[in-house]
């Protein structure tokens, strides 16, 4: 339980990072403050939700696309955020494309980086005592 609730609490930061990074370099991406717990909440989820579905449907339908599930996914979860108001807005293609990599890219490497830095820190530490 510990361990998931750390796995989640890892994705959720890598997830605020990534719509932040966005938000910051990407024009047409806005991030408002007032919705943007909600907006990184439902991106969180969605985004958890739709991975196994769409890994699953990619492997049937087009074993090729197995590859881009996380693209895919991170496009739909961006999609199904910005659906609430106040939280999220992608105005344009080229926002939607640049947003969808930046968020991958922030959320690929904080789930894969942060795992690995906090193991490092608990074994230090339990070597200290």
């Amino acid at each position: 339980m510990k361990r998931m609730l750390i796995l989640a609490a890892i994705f959720c930061g890598s997830s605020v990072a990534g719509l932040l990074l966005a938000g910051l370099v990407v024009p047409g991406v806005g991030v408002g403050v007032q919705g943007f717990i909600v907006a990184v909440v439902v991106f969180t989820l969605a985004q958890s939700l739709l991975t196994p579905l769409v890994t699953k449907l990619a492997a049937k339908f087009s074993p090729p696309l197995v590859g881009g599930v996380g693209l895919i996914s991170t496009a739909l979860a961006l999609l199904v955020a910005t659906s609430f108001s106040g939280g999220l807005v992608i105005n344009g293609v080229g926002a939607w494309v640049l947003a969808t990599l930046v968020v991958w890219v922030v959320t690929a490497l904080g789930s894969w980086l942060l795992p690995l830095w906090l193991l490092k820190k608990g074994v230090k530490k339990a070597r200290q005592n």
